[in-house]
């Protein structure tokens, strides 16, 4: 990968510029990068934060660092100095969309808000995932991934279903606002294809999050007057969980009518679809505690080799419970060649994700490792037409009182 290949994608041509950090904004350049989309991703002299989210070899390039950095290039320039403000107004100018995840107020701040950058040029993309819609009280509060988590009732609904408050085991907040930023920046992109225009976009993380909660667990609460209370009874039951069997685990799902007349065939239960609590999708979800609670006792009776080939035999979804290190050695995820062991110029040996999307004709690819950091500076600033001069000055470090 020291020579990238030439960007293939549905954005191939196309040039972001990414000020972003963490997750949020990483990971959604990260798909546009994949698309094909030159990211050029601007940090601070320290560098983006996540460089040390260990486990890693080398300094600056921890684990979750390199899985949301792939395809970009990196340009270090302090945007508290005045030259490096207009290095970042040299790079706009070329750029169909800028990306950031700090607030607004401190972009503002910094001389890079929307109408500094658009003055440059009028027709980028200016698109920022933060904590809150700026219409609101909360417009400058700070926002992580745990804060909107916990604002947005998810550690709430977890003592609900597991009996204490917990965050999900992944940084879901950001995750998620990413998939929407890189949607709201493809859709803004498609506008401008469109009618010329750029545009401010804003993303905001706990308003994206909401989304995702009350599409489920509003509920009752959706109508006027209510129709009962709040949350989804399935994902809410505390007999939501893997079965386990009599050598492990298996996560088994029945949705419909027929899946549960092929299930109690199997078990020789065919008698309790006559039961109400059985007989209907609508009657299940009612007595859902009680429908998990059967399911529990049943599978607990024989391994999981033995439900997996009884089922699987009978159309009925199941499927082995998997640990982390079990993906690595999984025949479907080898055969599409889901992991791939790359080398990386300075961590050596590392094993990549694919892209998780395929495509017929413009397929995304990845092109490049994620960079060390500064390692474009020079490179990138040449191409924004700045002399040697301006980029020595630019690369001098600042000096510290």
């Amino acid at each position: 990968m020291s020579a990238p290949a030439a960007a293939s994608g549905p954005l191939a041509g196309m040039r972001i510029l990414d000020l972003s950090t963490l997750i949020v904004g990483p990971y959604a350049t990260q798909i546009l990068g994949d698309y094909g989309a030159d990211i050029i991703k601007v940090e601070a002299p320290d560098g983006d934060i996540m460089r040390n989210s260990g486990p890693g070899r080398g300094a600056g390039m921890g684990h979750m660092f390199l899985h949301a950095n792939r395809n970009k290039r990196s340009v270090v320039l302090d945007l508290k100095r005045e030259e490096g403000r207009q290095a970042v107004l040299a790079l706009a100018r070329g750029a169909d969309a800028l990306i950031y995840n700090l607030r607004p107020a401190a972009m503002d701040r910094l001389g890079l808000g929307h109408d500094a950058v658009a003055a440059v040029n009028p027709g980028i993309v200016y698109a920022g995932a933060f904590g809150f819609s700026q219409r609101g009280p909360y417009a400058d509060r700070p926002a992580y991934d745990d804060l909107i988590q916990g604002m947005a009732g998810i550690a709430s609904l977890s003592a609900i279903a597991a009996g204490e408050p917990r965050y999900a085991p992944l940084v879901l907040a950001d995750r998620v606002v990413a998939l929407q930023l890189a949607n709201a920046v493809l859709g803004a992109l498609l506008h401008r294809a469109r009618t010329g225009r750029g545009q401010r976009v804003d993303v905001p993380m706990f308003e994206g999050l909401l989304e995702l909660v009350l599409g489920e667990h509003l509920a009752g609460l959706a109508f006027r007057p209510a129709e009962g209370p709040f949350g989804h009874a399935r994902s809410l039951s505390r007999e939501r969980r893997p079965f386990r069997t009599a050598d492990g685990h298996v996560c088994l799902l029945l949705y419909n009518d027929a899946q549960w007349r092929r299930f109690l065939g199997c078990i020789g239960r065919s008698e309790l679809m006559e039961d109400a609590r059985f007989a209907t999708y609508a009657e299940r979800m009612r007595h859902v505690d009680v429908v998990y609670g059967f399911l529990a006792e049943t599978l607990a009776a024989r391994s999981t080799e033995e439900w997996l080939a009884l089922l699987a035999e009978a159309d009925v979804p199941v499927a082995r419970m998997a640990a982390i290190p079990d993906l690595l050695e999984d025949e479907h995820l080898r055969a599409i060649g889901y992991f791939r062991e790359m080398e990386h110029p300075s961590e050596g040996a590392i094993l990549g994700l694919a892209v998780p999307s395929e495509w017929s004709d413009s397929p995304p690819s990845i092109r490049r490792h994620a960079p060390l950091l500064g390692e474009h500076t020079e490179e990138v600033l040449r191409e924004a037409g700045l002399d040697a001069e301006a980029i020595a000055r630019l690369c001098k470090p600042t000096e510290k009182i």
